[in-house]
């Protein structure tokens, strides 16, 4: 990886069946209820490790791993809902940091094998600029996903502009996730890319 440590991308083909906008929220319905479950674990987790990090200055690999599949879990299921892809994602549990490959939605994050201690307390106070980017920018997704909807209904196909906003409001939106959940130190950029 280059740049940023952690990399988000999506190599689903661009045509989707038209019918697919109208379901796949309706199919996704137990990836959600497993997300959800995956969601309050990962809290516990992350307070666990921001004990971890106080006191050794790292966060353990087992964590690590857990928030990073977590993170993978969501991107998969998001990139699904929002009709980015055909295929269904898989109930994939294995908690590593560079994903294991096999699906079109990709999420690896590389670990730091130090962490500050003293940044613990603050992440979430230096994360707001990018909290207020981000809200206007996911108004601006939740209409693209609009105009997508309809777009793969007429035309059976993301028009591709818009379906790389989309790509890289979540990359920018995960890469400030996980230096909120503490797995990371480098401070996210203010960027798409």
């Amino acid at each position: 990886m280059t740049g940023y440590p952690m990399q988000l991308d999506l190599d689903a083909p661009d045509k989707i069946a038209r019918w697919r906008p109208l379901v796949h929220w309706l199919l996704a319905i137990p990836q959600m209820i497993v997300l959800y479950a995956l969601g309050i674990v990962q809290s516990i987790v992350w307070i666990i490790a921001f004990f971890a990090i106080l006191f050794t200055g790292a966060m353990p690999e087992s964590l690590f791993g857990f928030m990073a599949m977590t993170h993978r879990y969501q991107w998969r299921l998001a990139s699904y809902i929002w009709f980015m892809r055909e295929g269904y994602p898989p109930f994939d549990f294995t908690t590593v940091d560079q994903d294991p490959g096999g699906d079109p939605a990709r999420f690896s994050v590389e670990r730091a094998p130090k962490l500050s201690r003293g940044l613990i307390f603050v992440k979430w106070l230096l994360a707001i600029p990018h909290y207020i980017v981000l809200l206007f920018l996911f108004i601006a997704v939740y209409v693209v996903v609009i105009i997508g909807f309809f777009a793969v209904i007429i035309t059976g196909k993301w028009p591709e502009s818009l379906r790389t906003f989309v790509i890289g409001a979540m990359r920018w939106a995960y890469r400030v996730s996980i230096y909120t959940y503490l797995m990371t130190d480098t401070y996210p950029p203010f960027s798409l890319d």
